[in-house]
């Protein structure tokens, strides 16, 4: 327990000034006979610096403190934040739980917005963040969009965007930046083909995707990135009412969209976006730097079969696994949860990172070893809000990796510098923003 410890004695220091002046706004609303003031996420400018340790890393691995949590307490207290509980849940059986569970625990969190009058982008919404009966109708909106009828009709356009973002690659060489032309390339392109983007406005949206996660300014950075990505969609959304497109938006809109209206399906386009770009973009840019590492999986890739193929996917979203903590759940009543006694309100994080690295269930945890590749993994989370992409963003992977190997099978780092491969801080979605790489071997010296 000494590292628990340390954090909340830690925390405490920290959040005693912030406490105080809640308590003290309370106390005026009080005196005024009006409620305590509601919190507002969106307002804090900065994570308190003992709560930041599940969003960190050296290179791919968690800090250290991660497994040193986990070890103590695989569910324990940080302390809170807004005067609200933060307890973090990192082993694997605890994480599988809590992530099941949808009776003790919400996702809706528009409670903590506070009362400031919001425009519909600046909302909260979409899969992740609401409950049933709001969460099922637009699930099954989208699910059947994401049946592998539907998914492999996407075979020929994924396979033709690989080999455009290859191409672009070696016309770029000798030395290229793998995260510009491969990483965020591929799936950037898949994304838009999949709603049906035009192509005059994918410039607009695709400057709109880099901020989105990044919790470095606290909830304000992230949550205004977000109304801006929003904004965009239901503009788009309007604008397909009238001509729909080739794609998921104007599919819907010809089929359902009386049911719906435009700040639905723009949050709806809005969740696709989130799950299917970002996610993706780090999961083929880290994978090609882990695979570089790791010359036997590459070669699988290359020459492999499917199935030795699946494996070397699998483990690489289980090792890297990019989304660091599950969307937050919320204690609907005051519970035990695995011994620690979770209040009313209280914020629950589960780290995936920490779940899939658990000794407890896994062989070989903090290496990427196929022989892991068979342990059940939470990249894509898990129950009720488990990524309904998965099996898109699975093929992506496979047809990405599988190019690249193919086409450049001596791929291989363009610097030593740990410092040219920018790694990304505080990011709920982890990556890399440089990625250097030479795609063939250096010519022999005559």
């Amino acid at each position: 327990m000494q590292i628990a410890a340390q954090v909340r004695s830690s925390l405490r220091a920290m959040t005693r000034p912030l406490t105080d002046r809640v308590r003290k706004l309370a106390l005026q609303f009080a005196l005024r006979g009006k409620a305590s003031p509601i919190p507002d996420i969106t307002t804090l400018r900065k994570i308190p610096e003992h709560l930041t340790f599940p969003l960190l890393r050296d290179g791919v691995d968690p800090v250290p403190m991660l497994a040193e949590s986990r070890a103590q307490a695989p569910v324990t207290k940080l302390g809170s934040v807004l005067g609200l509980d933060i307890v973090l849940v990192t082993g694997h059986a605890e994480s599988k739980h809590v992530l099941a569970d949808r009776t003790a625990y919400s996702n809706d969190m528009r409670h903590l917005l506070g009362t400031r009058e919001r425009t519909d982008a600046e909302g909260i919404g979409g899969l992740g963040m609401t409950d049933p009966p709001d969460h099922t109708k637009l699930r099954g909106l989208l699910t059947p969009e994401f049946t592998m009828r539907r998914l492999g009709r996407l075979t020929a356009m994924i396979d033709r965007i690989v080999t455009d973002a290859l191409d672009d690659m070696e016309a770029h060489g000798p030395e290229v930046d793998l995260v510009q032309h491969f990483g965020f390339e591929i799936p950037f392109r898949v994304i838009c083909e999949l709603l049906g983007m035009p192509e005059d406005v994918r410039e607009e949206f695709h400057k709109l995707g880099m901020a989105r996660f990044d919790l470095s300014e606290g909830g304000a950075g992230s949550f205004g990135a977000a109304t801006e990505t929003r904004t965009f969609l239901i503009e788009q959304v309007r604008q397909q009412r009238a001509n729909p497109g080739e794609g998921m938006i104007g599919e819907i809109i010809r089929t359902k969209g009386a049911e719906y209206d435009d700040v639905e399906l723009g949050g709806l386009a809005d969740g696709v976006f989130l799950g299917g770009y970002e996610t993706s973009a780090s999961m083929l840019s880290m994978g090609a730097y882990v695979l570089m590492q790791n010359p036997e999986a590459y070669e699988i890739l290359r020459t492999g079969d499917r199935a030795g193929v699946d494996k070397v996917v699998e483990e690489l979203l289980r090792y890297l696994c990019p989304v660091q903590l599950a969307f937050p759940r919320f204690a609907r009543e005051d519970h035990d949860l695995f011994g620690v006694p979770i209040k009313k309100g209280a914020v629950v994080l589960v780290s995936l990172t920490g779940a899939n690295r658990d000794p407890a269930v896994v062989p070989k945890p903090e290496q990427f070893d196929l022989r892991n590749a068979d342990t059940m993994h939470f990249a894509f989370g898990h129950g009720m809000h488990r990524c309904v992409g998965a099996e898109l963003a699975r093929m992506e992977l496979r047809a990405a990796l599988t190019g690249l190997a193919r086409r450049f099978p001596d791929l291989a780092m363009a610097t030593d510098d740990p410092g040219d491969l920018g790694w990304r801080d505080l990011s709920v979605v982890y990556s890399l923003d440089r990625l250097p790489v030479k795609l063939a071997k250096d010519p022999v010296p005559a």
